[in-house]
């Protein structure tokens, strides 16, 4: 028997690979055909599974609803219509303010007797404890939307679900200037992985979704992204050769 279901979440074709992956697990489920333009997903069963048994093999940022129940479903896909409306200025612009902040409290905490090297270390420290932050929002759904396109996550799954933790821990070396070699070149190495995914999505054109300030927010995989990872990376070979 087959059965249609409105799905909600879903921004790329990665995420139909994840959605897809999941309802297949279910017992009773035969085959699984999504249609991420429409939103929909068609499951062949060998006998009915109930709604709630789909929605506990999801993620939480994926939504189903049997196709018929339109009310609050018809209002989740407008919201989605509107979000893709935005230009990638608009949609990055969380991520914006959250640097412009961070630069604004390094160069206030350093200002009377300035000196560059601290303040970009503690620009560095701020960055990890902020976006850590935002991963620990979510820390079930983070992994999955970073190995997406980060390849030792994707290779190693246990790396998605510490680095909210490494990013924590290398933020307050940082702030604390204790093991700060160290820091710098964890995060030459870490960053550096990520950069690589991040510049063969780019490449690739490939439309998913950016989990450095994990899934509290929607931000697209775009420029902007290499780009905030290209400073740190610089900073901290800087600070590494100085």
């Amino acid at each position: 028997m087959k059965h249609t279901y409105n799905i909600t979440g879903m921004t790329c074709q990665n995420c139909v690979a994840s959605v897809k992956e999941k309802l297949e697990k279910v017992e009773g489920v035969q085959q699984v055909d999504i249609d991420l333009e429409k939103g929909e997903a068609e499951l062949n069963m060998h006998s009915h599974v109930a709604i709630q048994k789909l929605k506990k093999a999801l993620p939480e940022k994926y939504g189903i609803k049997e196709k018929g129940n339109h009310s609050m479903d018809s209002r989740l896909r407008g919201n989605d219509r509107k979000v893709e409306k935005k230009t990638k200025l608009q949609q990055l612009k969380p991520l914006f303010l959250i640097f412009a902040y961070l630069f604004a409290t390094a160069f206030l905490l350093n200002y009377k007797d300035w000196n560059m090297g601290e303040a970009m270390l503690d620009f560095m420290g701020l960055f990890y404890i902020v976006f850590s932050f935002f991963k620990f929002l979510d820390l079930k759904g983070f992994p999955e939307s970073f190995r997406m396109y980060d390849p030792l996550a994707k290779l190693v799954p246990a790396y998605g679900w510490i680095y909210p933790f490494l990013e924590l821990g290398l933020g307050l070396l940082f702030l604390m200037r204790f093991q700060v070699q160290t820091a710098l070149i964890a995060t030459i190495i870490m960053l550096g992985i990520t950069t690589f995914g991040v510049t063969k999505t780019l490449l690739d054109k490939k439309s998913i979704r950016c989990a450095c300030l994990g899934t509290a927010l929607n931000l697209p995989m775009t420029e902007a992204t290499f780009i905030e990872n290209a400073i740190m990376l610089v900073m901290a070979v800087t600070m590494l050769l100085s």
